[in-house]
């Protein structure tokens, strides 16, 4: 896939984030939240709202009770000695840091610990507690940038999962082992937490409680699995997948993985039940398929694709798109943009969050938007 600005697809996420002090301070964001109007073919979008502004934000998912969005961006809030406010630092920041919107006060606030880069966040049930990966146990620097060569390729950084309380204190760490621990979510019904991890030697799906214990693997084939959701029954789980068959593909796959790298060109969107039987495919297109996500009544899925695009030369278009369970009935949602991806509902269907470069002042930026879901 071309080097387009996003690096930890979590669901990955883009680049990643450097800051420090703000951890707790909020800054009140009503006055850039906007209304932005939908393209006219986009008809299941309605009250479509701008909620950031500037450099890189990504993977916004909401809470369980809906009222809070966690994401990670590359804007640096900093305190202002001379005002109750915060304020965007003029620099933003190297890789992703961890915050948390309440959608009720318009309101941000730093949750993880300004060091090192996070990605994938995501609530706890009752939303007093976060789960998200770092790297800030190796340092409070942003881990080394992959050398591409041509190719878009992202590097399996040494992540590990943590959970902490809403205003970032009293930190957990669930994952221990060496190598790449990320891209996790948790259950509708708050029993398991679902992840990608290295841990075997391998890019493959595991399952845990909620306080990391009883960790069981999920996915066994030669290839990447991850960025997995569970279905609103907590039943089942969708993801995305790149199985290479050739072994002239297996053999560069793992020779990348011994390097901490991964070029995930294509993407096939999977389905499988939570115990991680019946594993099968949604999509078959040989496009990037990524960041799926069940719709509120557990029959389609909702994802991003460059399906469209997929083989031409110049910036791919990724948009969104629904299909059934069983890979029938594709439709394209979204019209607007270049890049629109991480969709997600809200629990009780009637929103719809997602990332997207509309609206966008400079290249490579990427904001979060939400809008009212029209059936």
């Amino acid at each position: 896939m071309p080097a387009i600005p996003f690096g930890k697809w979590c669901v990955l996420g883009l680049v990643c984030l450097l800051s420090g002090e703000q951890q707790g301070q909020a800054e009140d964001l009503s006055s850039k939240v906007q209304a932005v109007p939908a393209h006219q073919a986009e008809r299941h979008l309605k009250n479509v709202r701008q909620l950031t502004v500037g450099r890189q934000n990504a993977e916004a998912y909401f809470s369980f009770s809906g009222t809070k969005l966690i994401f990670q961006s590359t804007n640096n809030w900093m305190k202002d000695t001379h005002e109750a406010a915060l304020k965007p630092a003029d620099a933003g920041l190297g890789c992703y840091q961890m915050y948390v919107m309440d959608l009720d006060s318009n309101t941000v606030r730093l949750v993880s610990t300004g060091t090192g880069a996070t990605t994938c966040g995501y609530f706890f049930p009752g939303d007093r507690r976060l789960l998200y990966s770092s790297t800030h146990a190796l340092g409070p620097n942003c881990p080394p940038k992959p050398k591409r060569e041509g190719a878009y390729r992202w590097a399996l950084d040494d992540y590990d999962i943590y959970a902490v309380d809403i205003d970032g204190q009293e930190m957990q760490r669930l994952t221990f082992t060496p190598g790449y621990d990320a891209e996790a979510t948790i259950s509708p019904d708050g029993k398991t937490i679902v992840w990608t991890s290295v841990k075997d030697g391998d890019l493959d799906l595991y399952a845990m409680n909620l306080d990391g214990s009883k960790p069981r693997r999920l996915t066994h084939e030669v290839g990447y699995d991850g960025g997995a959701f569970f279905s609103p029954d907590s039943k089942r789980i969708v993801y995305r997948a790149a199985h290479p068959t050739d072994q002239a593909e297996i053999d560069k796959y793992k020779g990348l993985l011994a390097q901490g790298l991964v070029e995930p060109g294509q993407l096939e969107i999977f389905v499988m039940n939570a115990d991680g039987s019946g594993q099968r495919p949604v999509t078959s297109n040989s496009a990037s398929n990524f960041s799926p996500f069940y719709f509120p009544d557990g029959k389609k899925i909702i994802f991003s694709s460059n399906i469209e695009t997929k083989g031409e030369g110049g910036r791919p278009s990724f948009h969104l798109y629904a299909i059934s369970e069983d890979g029938q009935g594709l439709e394209r949602l979204t019209f607007d943009g270049q890049f629109n991806s991480f969709p997600m509902f809200s629990p009780d269907g009637t929103k719809l969050v997602w990332v997207s470069d509309r609206q966008a002042k400079t290249p490579g930026e990427f904001n979060v938007f939400l809008a009212d879901w029209v059936p």
